[in-house]
């Protein structure tokens, strides 16, 4: 009966810790073989003095330093089990084989103790499974063997059965065999501790000292307790739960904390002060629940090797988390803590969860805003409506749907409650059920508040700013949209934030108050100097708040005007922040927030300091770049900004290239510089609390020039520019010998061609003589017709005169004679005309042949009647010439007018000349 009371209470007090386990949990990164590219196992985990986490990984040494990922095998590819640092120097433990690596030039290498030692029997295949330092001497030990090595020579011991593991603890090194229980070992002797026979037909997998007590973790049986004096089983009900658990390694930690790695429940975290503990498992956050390993960082947070990846546990941080990994809740949008666990208000409905368990109140499904913790009882509102929650008693207040968000008054107890169709106003908190509605204001409110009696502030969930000036009983008297007063264009999602008594308004990423006087909004300079780009902002109590500054959140906290930053890692909360929704709940010295599967909770004295210490290790084509040192043109250069920090004051790092003005954050601590140009570069990395930046490092180098701008190809481009400059001179000097002998040529020429222009010109006098001559020539034929003219005139007149004289004279015989005497007197002889007509032809040949051509029809007498004519003789004198009469002439003259198709009005004496 007694035994049966014993095992109800044990259940009854393990089904209390289980409740415990099932809540807050640490924050868990794990690392699968597709983030390291390893191997499955990893058996033992070590921080470096270079603050880079060790791994052995089956056939693989991992290194990790927070940004990348490196791993080695041994030249003989044998498997790693063991290692141990020490310095600078990394001990491993392999298959018939143990020695250290060292890092140089950004790589690890490796330098093997046993090589040409015949150590290891032919017929026995020994790993190295723990490495340790005992009495100034380290010791490798395998499952039958210990090496020890003093830094000169190896000493073996062999034992006479099979051991699991050594275990150093103070000045006394003990031997944990597998079927005969632990042995005490002094020099080369063995015995078994008087007493420990219980540990007989165990396996112990750990053997650690707390409190000046040494507790012994079994496989199997638990965990047993040594006080110097008797060997007890361990009093504690968690002892029970581990005996189920298999154990397989056990740590004490800082803060009075025991970590214990099990076979199949994960990882337990006891914590000694209050014996509650937390069970990290698959069910909850880990990647498998067999752990291989455990080892601890200068942050003294948990890294555990897994059967199947690693993980790494902020055991330390003062940031827990709670996990829905079943979906049950949905998206959380409120939560706040009851006397038995959590009251939470999420997307799917109002739940309360207790004992380890999930379970949504009645009726109150649907979407959940807002929590509010009003004179002992939470106001919760929903889309339904708005409830109460009371000694686990859920109550509705008002069906009026969507309560957004509860504010209370800055001068007295009002709550006021912005809604899906305006405020709410409860201005007596203990009676809720009685409230009032804010008129003229019918639309979507997100946010309320008042500092001023008879004034309030709501800011439309869409755009806009109301300031409404009420009467004492909360009658609307005036509603002014401020944003359009004051004449800000983008007043969408507006935020109104109370700070000591002072509204403000984050509108646009800038901050604004109001001015009474002039009734419009005014920036703030505190916060718009102290606070740029903040997107949310969220109160916490009078002195402390949270804001959203380019997508990482920062815990502020106000001293005075001081504002002290506190950076919130983003990987916490990294896609799991519900945007304009994100609710604070304090409670104590903690605050809750909400996330899309779950809360966070914080400490709301958590200060991180972030480490200023970092170091840069840069690489190009996989080859360490020192600082001040020089890489090829074209080629990529990764930088590792390595802090050494992987739990929550891991530093928020940002940099700038060869001092530009924008600061460019460092995502996962790697900068990727491509297409840089020859030259010196600079690389100034600077730590950022939120408020200002703090130079921590810098690196620089020389980008070489191109390949085409190297030495030897500018040797060879002088020496191309100097052939060329010679063969141009060569050349230029050949063009100018030939432009000379050109010159030469070009002179003879030329006097050949003056000679032949000398002559020409000549010529052309002689011809210039000729033609004066000729013209002497003309003139004389053309004095010569003139003259024939004249005579044919006279002739003409001494016809006149005969016939004047036939008709006077009467005597014949002074007839004869006059008339003789007249043909004596004007007597032209043959020779004469044949002369004058012989000088008319020459006188007037081109033109003959001109009117030829113009006129091929004329005949050689139209041809005589023209030259007459262009010589502007008279028909009277034309008549002679011809040998016809005046009126032969006339007629003669009609018929050349026609040939010539001439009109009326046209001379033809002019026509003629102008031929």
């Amino acid at each position: 009966m007694k035994s049966i009371l014993y095992k109800f209470i044990f259940f009854f007090f393990i089904t209390s810790l289980q409740i415990q386990a099932q809540e807050l949990l640490p924050f868990v990164e794990n690392y699968s073989k597709s983030d390291y590219q390893g191997d499955n196992q990893v058996w033992n985990v070590a921080q470096g003095n270079d603050d880079a986490m060790y791994f052995a990984n089956n056939h693989y040494l991992l290194r990790y330093d927070g940004v990348k990922w490196e791993k080695y095998t041994l030249p003989n590819k044998t498997i790693i089990r063991s290692i141990l640092i020490e310095g600078d120097k990394i001990y491993s433990g392999s298959y018939k084989e143990f020695g250290y690596w060292y890092r140089k030039d950004g790589k690890m290498h490796y330098f093997s103790i046993t090589k040409n030692l015949r150590l290891f029997d032919e017929r026995d295949n020994e790993e190295i499974w723990k490495i340790f330092r005992f009495n100034g001497s380290l010791y490798f030990q395998s499952f039958n063997d210990v090496f020890i090595y003093n830094g000169k020579s190896i000493r073996k011991i062999k034992f006479p059965f099979l051991i699991s593991y050594c275990f150093a603890v103070d000045q006394n090194l003990y031997v944990a065999s597998v079927q005969d229980g632990i042995f005490k070992m002094n020099g080369k002797y063995i015995a078994n501790p008087k007493g420990w026979n219980v540990l007989k037909h165990t396996v112990v997998h750990a053997i650690e000292k707390y409190k000046g007590k040494t507790y012994i973790f079994t496989q199997k049986k638990g965990v047993f307790v040594f006080d110097g004096v008797s060997l007890k089983n361990w009093d504690n009900p968690i002892n029970e739960v581990l005996k189920s658990a298999t154990i397989n390694v056990a740590k004490f930690i800082k803060g009075e904390k025991l970590i214990i790695g099990t076979g199949n429940r994960g990882i337990v975290i006891l914590d000694l002060k209050t014996n509650q503990y937390k069970n990290i498992e698959r069910d909850n956050v880990l990647m498998n629940n067999s752990i291989l390993s455990l080892g601890f960082d200068k942050e003294n947070d948990l890294w555990i090797g897994l059967d199947n990846g690693l993980a790494h546990v902020e055991v330390n941080s003062p940031i827990s988390f709670f996990y829905d990994n079943s979906g049950i809740l949905g998206s959380v949008y409120s939560v706040a803590t009851v006397d038995k666990g959590y009251l939470i208000a999420s997307n799917h409905g109002i739940f309360e969860y207790s004992a380890g368990k999930f379970n949504m109140i009645p009726n109150t499904q649907g979407q959940g805003w807002n929590i509010s913790l009003i004179n002992g009882k939470y106001i919760i509102g929903h889309n339904d409506g708005t409830f109460s929650y009371e000694n686990n008693t859920l109550s509705k207040i008002n069906g009026i749907s969507g309560g957004w968000n509860m504010s209370k008054s800055s001068i007295n107890n009002t709550y006021f409650q912005s809604t899906y169709s305006g405020i709410l106003v409860y201005d007596d908190p203990s009676n809720l059920s009685h409230y009032k509605i804010i008129k003229d204001l019918a639309k979507p409110i997100k946010y309320v508040a008042q500092n001023k009696k008879n004034e309030i502030w709501a800011a439309d969930n869409y755009r806009g700013l109301y300031r409404v000036l009420l009467d004492d009983n909360y009658n609307t008297l005036k509603v002014e949209n401020v944003t359009q007063q004051s004449k800000i264009q983008n007043d969408f999602g507006i935020k109104i934030f109370e700070f000591r008594k002072e509204i403000l308004f984050l509108i646009n990423n800038s901050w604004y108050t109001y001015n009474s006087i002039s009734n419009k909004l005014e920036e703030n300079d505190l916060f718009n100097q102290n606070f740029k780009n903040v997107t949310d902002v969220i109160s916490i109590d009078e002195d402390h708040f949270m804001v959203l500054q380019n997508g990482i959140l920062y815990h502020i906290y106000a001293e005075g005007n001081k504002f002290i930053w506190n950076i919130i890692q983003e990987k916490y909360y990294k896609g799991k922040l519900i945007n304009e929704n994100l609710r604070v709940f304090k409670k104590d010295k903690d605050y809750l927030f909400n996330l899309d599967d779950g809360f966070i909770s914080l400490k709301l004295e958590y200060e991180n300091r972030q480490n200023s210490k970092v170091e840069i290790e840069a690489f190009s084509d996989n080859q360490l770049i020192p600082n001040d040192s020089k890489i090829k043109f074209n080629t990529e250069l990764r930088i590792n900004v390595i802090s050494g920090i992987y739990g929550a004051s891991k530093p928020n790092l940002f940099y700038k290239i060869n001092k530009e003005k924008d600061f460019i954050p460092i995502s996962d601590g790697l900068i990727i510089l491509n297409n840089l140009g020859s030259g010196y570069h600079s690389i100034e990395i600077f730590k950022h609390d939120g408020a200002t930046y703090d130079k921590v490092s810098e690196y620089k180098f020389r980008v070489t020039e191109p390949w085409y701008f190297s030495f030897w190809m500018v040797s060879l481009y002088l020496l191309i520019i100097g052939a060329v400059l010679f063969f141009y001179y060569k050349w230029n000097k050949l063009r100018y010998m030939q432009k000379l002998k050109l010159q030469a040529e070009e002179l003879k020429h030329q006097r050949e061609i003056l000679e032949m222009e000398l002559k020409k010109e000549n010529e052309l006098n002689i011809q210039e003589y000729e033609k004066h001559i000729l013209e002497l020539e003309l003139q004389t034929k053309s004095s010569e017709v003139a003259g024939k003219s004249l005579s044919i005139a006279k002739q003409s007149e001494m016809i006149e005169k005969i016939q004047g004289i036939l008709e006077s004279e009467k005597d014949f015989s002074r007839l004869k004679s006059e008339i003789k005497k007249a043909i004596k007197i004007n007597e032209v002889n043959k020779h004469e005309w044949e002369t004058f007509e012989t000088n008319l032809n020459q006188i007037h040949n081109e033109f003959i042949i001109n009117l030829s051509k113009k006129y091929p029809h004329l005949t050689p007498k139209d041809l005589k009647l023209c030259v007459y004519l262009k010589m502007n003789l008279s028909s009277k004198e034309i008549a002679p010439l011809m040998n016809i009469s005046f009126r032969g002439v006339e007629l003669h003259r009609y018929r050349l007018r026609k040939k010539l198709n001439l009109t009326q009005e046209e001379n033809l004496s002019k026509f003629l000349l102008t031929l």
